[in-house]
């Protein structure tokens, strides 16, 4: 038995391409529907993956703040310590002086070395207050985390069954599409799948209705109706640039 040589897309006459056309928007649109039983799933999983991402980077960001503020309470107490002992020191000096001169420096290097003990306390009390209150914060972020955590479990668990439920037909959709994408040749397949893109409702090849457009339901001159149905070349809309095939060789009564 003779091997049935498969034609070249080019070779295939308008009917034939449009026929394919047809075939070909109906199983994408078996898909569409597919994707619209996922309804909005996947964008809730992935804007979920985002924030709980988002959220255990800022939680560890907090920590970190919190380990350089308790650094720099632990700097400025050391600060206070040499400050107090260089006040001492400078006391001391106070009872052996000779001349006013020296006392005069010797007081104000001890109300220098005072005046930077209070501004470190002061600093201390500020590094405490923001460390305490990024505490408060990390425990309100882990709060909202772990509730996304559980959102994100729960919207999973529901798309995976959903996934789990079409999967399987989608990939046999997928195949017979992409079968048919081959017998299509490059250039009009291309045109098809932009007009599909710009189309509302994912249509790039529709049937005349009641002397109409299936796509934008504007009516179509009687040559245009004539011109479909003699499916001698490729047609589209005037008004909305869909492809246009009478209803019969659609297989639609």
């Amino acid at each position: 038995m003779a091997k049935e040589v498969k034609k070249d897309p080019q070779d295939l006459s308008v009917e034939e391409k449009l026929k394919t056309l047809y075939q070909l928007q109906t199983m994408l649109s078996e898909i569409d529907k597919i994707k619209t039983l996922r309804g909005e799933l996947p964008l809730e999983v992935q804007d979920l993956e985002d924030e709980v991402t988002g959220l255990s980077t800022r939680i560890e960001k907090i920590n970190k703040e919190i380990v350089e503020l308790k650094e720099n309470v632990a700097k400025k107490k050391n600060d206070i310590e040499v400050a107090k002992a260089s006040v001492e020191k400078y006391k001391s000096q106070l009872d052996n002086v000779r001349n006013n001169r020296e006392y005069d420096v010797l007081s104000k290097e001890i109300e220098f070395q005072s005046l930077e003990i209070e501004l470190c306390e002061k600093q201390i009390r500020e590094f405490n207050a923001s460390a305490a209150a990024k505490a408060d914060e990390i425990v309100k972020s882990t709060e909202l985390l772990e509730e996304r955590k559980k959102d994100l479990e729960v919207k999973k668990s529901e798309l995976n069954e959903i996934v789990s439920e079409t999967k399987q037909e989608e990939e046999k959709l997928r195949e017979k599409a992409k079968a048919l994408e081959a017998n299509i040749e490059p250039r009009l397949l291309q045109a098809f799948k932009r007009i599909r893109k710009n189309s509302r409702n994912g249509l790039g090849i529709v049937y005349v209705q009641r002397d109409a457009c299936g796509g934008c339901f504007n009516k179509i001159p009687p040559q245009r109706q004539l011109d479909i149905r003699m499916r001698k070349k490729i047609i589209v809309c005037e008004y909305c640039g869909r492809i246009m095939i009478d209803p019969e060789l659609a297989g639609v009564e």
